[in-house]
């Protein structure tokens, strides 16, 4: 059983890891040989589901990350939710308005599941902007459950993440080893939106988050094992064939590095909206209404916020 700390009587109790369950191996050989009883369908889209797409599924899933990320919740709610989502999509066709319906009630299982104060339906209907009511979630929450079988405790990527940092020549104590937990837990977030890792066993995307954060912080530079020495390492770990580990781990680099232009690119458009908009007030004080017009459309064509990159 995990040790709780409570910090003040404000502070809700999380877990600490216990050393006790880290170093036992017959730990992480269960988890292991669990894990594939939770496992969804790889090819529901093209076996199952005739509305929906997996354009429509990351849209979803998207929007299930930014309310877990407003509200706080632990890590282990998301992709928890998804494993939900996913396993209810292998099994049961559903039409793409239904699909958010969907997402919320998972949200709703997996946070009862996992959070101390778990998420109230009234706030998730709120974040729906009120398109579903209490009454569907709660019927939905019950066909949700039924579907599953009532099978809820999952095992998620998150569960593997100490396991595997336990076991790599790495001081748990360290700051550098919670910045490698927290970077792993954030590839492991964002391959929950991504629908080709359904083909990945929760170990296998544990293992390949790990192996994502350790080589983007230089460890592999610094420690002396490389990238081949710490894809040895982590098979030897989990005995993930080193085949499927390394294309799981190409495609979270793949994934991050996308990510990464994303945010630079909407930092660009940020950055040219706020001079857009300092220019127009400097204009406001020097020019008269008729040379504003001239300014403007001496510009770019086109709004910067009709631009799509």
């Amino acid at each position: 059983m995990d040790l709780l700390c409570c910090e003040t009587a404000e502070t809700e109790c999380r877990a600490y890891p216990d050393p006790v369950l880290l170093n036992d191996e017959r730990v992480l050989q269960n988890l292991l040989k669990t894990e594939e009883r939770y496992a969804p369908s790889s090819s529901y889209f093209e076996c199952v589901q005739r509305d929906l797409s997996p354009v429509m599924r990351k849209i979803v899933a998207e929007w299930m990350l930014e309310v877990c990320e407003e509200q706080k919740c632990q890590d282990e709610v998301f992709p928890l939710s998804m494993n939900y989502l996913d396993r209810f999509l292998s099994i049961c066709p559903i039409r793409k308005s239904q699909l958010q319906l969907l997402g919320t009630a998972c949200l709703l299982l997996s946070s009862k599941l996992k959070e101390t104060m778990p998420l109230t339906a009234q706030v998730l209907v709120f974040y729906t902007d009120n398109s579903i009511t209490i009454d569907d979630l709660w019927r939905w929450e019950q066909l949700v459950v039924s579907k599953l079988k009532w099978e809820l405790s999952a095992i998620t990527p998150g569960d593997f993440l100490l396991h595997i940092l336990n076991r790599l020549p790495i001081d748990n104590r360290s700051m550098d080893s919670i910045m490698v937990r927290r970077h792993a837990q954030t590839f492991i977030a964002l391959s929950a939106r991504e629908y080709k890792f359904s083909m990945y066993t929760p170990s296998m995307i544990a293992a390949a988050s790990v192996a994502a954060a350790l080589h983007g912080l230089d460890w592999t530079g610094k420690s002396g094992y490389g990238l081949s020495g710490l894809l040895d390492e982590l098979t030897r770990i989990t005995a993930i064939e080193q085949d499927y580990l390394q294309s799981c781990f190409e495609k979270i680099e793949e994934m991050v590095s996308q990510v990464r232009n994303t945010s630079h690119q909407t930092t660009i458009t940020n950055n040219i909206c706020i001079n857009n908009q300092t220019t127009r007030k400097m204009g406001d004080q020097n020019m008269s209404q008729d040379k504003i017009i001239e300014h403007e459309k001496a510009g770019t064509p086109t709004d910067v916020r009709d631009v799509h990159f």
